[in-house]
């Protein structure tokens, strides 16, 4: 690389920010900040620019854009390892002023280019470049046409070339050839009065440049109209306001017209009246002017002289002349004094003849409450006084602390920010001249040297940390900032670090008018141990020393409020990162005193919400043991099935088991959503045999629906002999809590719940299970209510179907077995429920399933089928209503004591028969009844079977087979209301093919109603894998037969056969009847009318008893 050359590669001046250039440049030192940058040649992707500076002789810069690399050069001696400070200073320059970054900017000089060529009629052409360029004059960028005979039409062109083509000659006769009329300027003298006016004028000019009478007077105001450019209707602006304000104390008006856009001439006339032979010539200016105040002790007074400095020449100020109430007379010069604050100083000490006399009792005061005031706008030399290093006082050896400070005011909008030096007790603006002077013990005063070197480097910091600070210090000793920017997006807090960081007292902040906030930036700690079903979580929020307490914190978010109130009374601003973290802290657990404690069933939300440092190694090695767990499930510890069991548990029966075992040991509740069929029942009955091992004082609680109390209670006695269990049901409930310790085992039903509540509410139980937990899947339904009442060490939910409609039916199930797994009801509908139906949020669902997936075990029959028998059957008790019990024991009663009453001559078959149809039929509907006896549709078996089909038919074809077409016509009815499709099959069906292929076929059709005895033969309905027999027969070689329509050669799926019984009815007997007559019933029953082959009066009766 050249020395005296830096390359930014991949660079282009188009995509750099003013950023870009403190990372790759140096701090830009005082004396450059006010340096003028401007070009001596530029064209397109290159340029040379010149440093304008009257004090220094400083290096030009080449700037040039090659291909995609910015090239800088400059001579200066500094090596080229980042931007020299030169260079960083015309970089800057060139990204913040278009009219030289359209130079090196394609876009912008495209669309520059692109607008001027509007007046042309050339917008649309694709290469403008070809056609234009563009010129850089007077500090401003133009586009010209490369060729000078384009020349553009648009009204402003085309009024330009009437007015040059069609003139009028205008020329009077009386004007002289080569004479001219031009604008000038007069300050004069008003009439009896010491003050002057500023007045616009026409004048005449001779061929020898003198000035001429007549003068015409110009309202300035009508001059503006004729003026474009706006310094030049600035300018006539001013005048107009000058002329109304004989004070002159309009110092920006005036400071308009001592810019003088137009070069007009200005004039002086001592008289009241306008001649050629009375004005004067005089040249307004700018000038640096600066006032010079020296102090000298002359005994017996302290004398201060004064002389001001102009452009670097001093002026002894009583040889200064004060004209037009501002300005300095020098010859034929006006020197504008532009500095409001200084002109009443200067003013004052010319009246005082620039030399003032101060006794020494007085100087002190006037040292600190008038020199010291304007120290700032003022250069003070103190000649008798010398240096601190000079004196040789012992007792000042030892130096002054030094001590930075930073002072916040505001000023109607806007913050004012003074950096201060502090030296002891004195106190300096690090922009101010000001001189500081100290009293040793001895009352001798002596100058206290200032650090310029720490002043600068504070100075160089604060200008560092905004933007729009780089050129403030130049107005003022302070920088400002306007309220928003300072208060708003958090600014100041990083700016208030950055200054402590430098070890910079900060003051003034919170006496800025409406401002509460705390200086201070939020201070977050966190830490999360594992505790005995939770996890505690402890945070630390500080601002500064003031330290929040969790339920302050806790109050401000759910108020949606980012600030905390601290106990000074300000307000903390909370982070926007830390406010979504300390919500999720929130929603995850519950606030209890200092700590958010967070229940272990949501150990994987704390991976998520928390980084690994802040988890002890506890908490880290207990939920990495979790996750590796579930992850992998055949790796949790197997338990022995227990001896008392009764059965023999498949492989995947004993993984539940396991499953459900390990989830106990960390008091976790659970959801076993296995399908119909695969037996969640045993499943729970060997976990609860183990938990009589476990806790064998403790009583369990089961709460199913009436239809499968007695399903359940045939199942314990089946396979749980051992256990002692209580049915709290009907007429055979538990009164105390002293009769429930007598039993291992509690079963009850929802309607029980409801009723009894005040008394299950107030007994603690080892397990509460729930089975078809989906009845409480509505959470503000009574059931959902009254089952969180309950009160247990742990919970189970038993469902066939977690979702039956929508993710919200989870809600109620999960809430109950795993309190605060799943939050609130309305956080789960917002987070989870809705983005996941409404909008098929793919990662909601994928954080839901995450979320819930340790304490949900769901089989699929296809899962397991390899496990599973080719056919299983099964039982559901369904228990009748009071009305339908009521017909039932009515009809009942009748034939009972028809047949005890009559000998067997006497019996008729045919009375007989037609009873026990009616009791089959009951059992069904009292509404099949013939005559419409009971015209009331009640039935407990379609209530049931609908449950069932509820949670099957999404993935399963169903098959439901009954003896009476008037029992299918009532489901059929039941299946329309409720939108199933189906199929349907009796004796009358004419196209029994085509039903059969539909219903194979047709993914549409889920359900299949066949008569028992219609479907008994001839059908292949392979597709179905459940089937219903709703009502039985006395020969189980009918029901097999239709059993077998699904269970026979081209069926790939295990069958699950269902037999819906009303309990305590000739139904239950006729099943026990055809286990213990199985050979004999199989042979001789095969209508109503063999059962008198099969079985005998008193056979009958036992079948008729309860």
């Amino acid at each position: 690389m050249h020395p005296q050359t830096y390359i930014l590669k991949n660079h282009q001046v188009s995509s750099l920010t003013y950023a870009d250039t403190f990372r790759y440049g140096v701090e830009i030192s005082l004396g450059l900040k006010n340096v003028d940058v401007q070009p001596l040649n530029i064209e397109i992707d290159n340029a040379l620019f010149a440093l304008n500076s009257q004090s220094k002789n400083l290096p030009d810069v080449a700037v040039s854009q090659i291909e995609s690399d910015l090239v800088l050069t400059c001579g200066c001696s500094a090596v080229k390892s980042t931007l020299c400070e030169h260079q960083t200073l015309v970089l800057q320059t060139l990204i913040t002023k278009p009219d030289l970054k359209v130079f090196f900017d394609k876009k912008l000089r495209h669309e520059k280019i692109k607008k001027a060529a509007e007046a042309y009629g050339m917008a649309d052409e694709e290469d403008l470049e070809k056609y234009f360029g563009l010129k850089y004059d007077a500090k401003q960028t133009s586009v010209v046409p490369i060729n000078p005979e384009l020349i553009p039409v648009d009204e402003k062109s085309t009024s330009f070339l009437k007015s040059k083509l069609f003139a009028k000659n205008s020329d009077s006769p009386e004007t002289e050839k080569n004479e001219s009329t031009k604008q000038i300027l007069v300050f004069r003298r008003n009439k009896f009065q010491e003050t002057y006016s500023l007045e616009l004028y026409d004048a005449t000019f001779g061929k020898n440049g003198k000035i001429k009478a007549p003068f015409s007077q110009i309202d300035p105001l009508n001059e503006v109209w004729n003026h474009e450019k706006p310094e030049e209707v600035r300018f006539f602006t001013a005048l107009a306001k000058v002329q109304k304000n004989t004070e002159w104390n309009d110092n920006q008006a005036i400071d308009f017209i001592v810019k003088n856009p137009l070069s007009l001439n200005f004039y002086i006339s001592e008289n009241d009246s306008i001649s050629a032979n009375n004005l004067i010539p005089i040249k307004l200016e700018n000038a640096s002017l600066g006032l010079n105040i020296n102090v000298n002790l002359k005994e017996p007074f302290y004398e201060v002289t004064t002389s001001v400095t102009i452009n670097e020449h001093i002026y002894a100020l009583q040889d200064l002349k004060i004209r037009f109430n501002c300005f300095f007379q020098i010859g034929d010069r006006l020197v504008f004094i532009s500095d409001a604050e200084m002109l009443p100083i200067i003013k004052y000490f010319a009246e005082k003849r620039a030399i003032l006399l101060i006794y020494p009792s007085k100087f002190e005061l006037f040292r600190k409450e008038i020199l010291d005031a304007m120290s700032d706008k003022v250069s003070i030399a103190y000649a008798f006084i010398k240096k601190k290093n000079e004196e040789k006082s012992i007792e000042w050896e030892s130096g002054y602390e030094v001590e930075k400070l930073i002072y916040l005011t505001d000023e109607k909008n806007f913050v004012n920010i003074t950096p201060v030096m502090k030296y002891g007790q004195l106190e300096v603006a690090v922009h101010s001249k000001k001189q500081l002077i100290d009293v040793d013990p001895n009352g001798n005063h002596f100058s206290v040297e200032r650090d310029d070197t720490a002043e600068l480097n504070f100075t160089s910091l604060i200008s560092r940390l905004h933007p729009e600070f780089s050129e403030q210090l130049a107005d003022g000793n302070y920088f400002y900032l306007h309220k928003q920017k300072f208060l708003d997006d958090n600014w100041f807090l990083d700016f208030f670090e950055i200054l402590r960081e430098n070890n910079v007292k900060i003051l003034g902040f919170n006496s800025l008018t409406n401002n509460r906030l705390s200086p201070y930036k939020a201070s977050v700690e966190i830490s999360v141990a594992s505790g005995i079903d939770w996890f505690d979580t402890k945070v630390k929020l500080k601002f500064g020393k003031k330290d929040i307490p969790l339920k302050v914190l806790h109050k401000s978010l759910r108020n949606k409020s980012k600030f905390v109130e601290l106990d000074d009374g300000t307000l903390g601003l909370i982070p926007e990162e830390w406010i979504k973290k300390f919500n999720s802290y929130f929603k995850a657990g519950k606030l209890e005193g200092a700590l958010i404690r967070t229940p272990k069933s949501k150990f994987l939300d704390i991976l998520d919400l928390y980084e690994t440092e802040v988890l002890s190694k506890e908490t880290w090695a207990e939920i990495s043991y979790l996750k590796s767990k579930f992850e992998h499930f055949e790796t949790i510890e197997a338990v022995s099935v227990p001896m008392e069991l009764n059965a023999t548990l498949r492989d995947y029966q004993k993984h539940g088991l396991n499953w459900l075992n390990f989830l106990d040991g960390f008091n976790f509740g659970a959801c076993l959503a296995d399908d119909m069929g695969l037996g969640k029942t045993i499943q729970i009955i060997a976990f609860l045999l183990i938990q009589k091992q476990k806790h064998p004082e403790q009583q369990s609680l089961i709460i199913v629906p009436t239809s499968l109390m007695f399903n359940w209670l045939d199942e314990f006695s089946k396979f749980a002999p051992s256990l002692n269990i209580a049915s709290h049901y009907g007429n055979s409930k538990l009164n105390s809590k002293e009769e429930i310790k007598g039993f291992d085992v509690i079963l009850t039903t929802y309607g029980t719940l409801l009723s009894d509540l005040h008394f299950l509410k107030n007994i603690t139980f080892n397990y509460i299970i729930l089975d078809e937990s989906q009845a409480i899947k509505n959470p503000e339904s009574q059931r959902y209510r009254a089952a969180r009442m309950l009160l247990s060490r742990n919970k189970i939910v038993l469902t066939g179907t977690p979702i039956e409609n929508n993710t919200y039916d989870l809600y109620g199930q999960l809430s109950f077995a795993c309190p605060d797994l799943l939050g609130s009801k309305a956080y789960f509908k917002d987070i989870y429920a809705e983005p996941i139906d409404k909008f098929k949020e793919s990662r909601r669902a994928e954080e839901l399933r995450k979320k819930i997936s340790p304490f949900i075990l769901r089989r699929t029959k296809k899962q397991v089928i390899e496990e599973l028998p080719s056919k299983t059957e099964m039982l559901i008790y369904c228990e009748m209503g009071i009305d339908q019990r009521a017909i039932y024991d009515t009809h009942e009663a009748e034939l009972r004591d028809y047949l005890q009453h009559k000998t067997d001559e006497e019996i008729s078959p045919m009375h007989v028969l037609t009873g026990l149809t009616k009791l089959r039929q009951i059992c069904d509907s009292p509404s099949l009844l013939p005559d419409d006896e009971y015209p009331n549709e009640v039935s407990a078996k379609i209530e049931v079977l609908l449950e069932q089909l509820e949670g099957q038919i999404a993935d399963h074809k169903v098959l439901i087979f009954s003896q009476f077409v008037g029992m299918l016509d009532l489901i059929k009815k039941a299946l329309l209301e409720r939108n199933i499709n189906f199929d349907y099959l009796t004796g009358q069906t004419k196209n029994r093919a085509e039903k059969v292929k539909n219903f194979q076929e047709n993914r549409e059709v889920r359900v299949f109603l066949i008569s028992l005895k219609a479907g008994g033969v001839g059908l292949n309905l392979t597709e179905a894998d459940y089937v219903y027999l709703v009502d039985p027969w006395w020969n189980p070689a009918v029901e097999n037969q239709a059993i077998d329509r699904v269970y026979r050669i081209g069926q790939k799926n295990k069958v699950i056969a269902v037999r819906l019984i009303c309990p305590n009815t000739i139904e239950d007997k006729m099943l026990k009847l055809q286990a213990s007559k199985k050979e004999l019933a199989g042979k001789l029953v095969n209508t109503e009318a063999d059962i008198f082959k099969a079985f005998n009066r008193k056979e009958l009766l036992e079948v008729l008893g309860r």
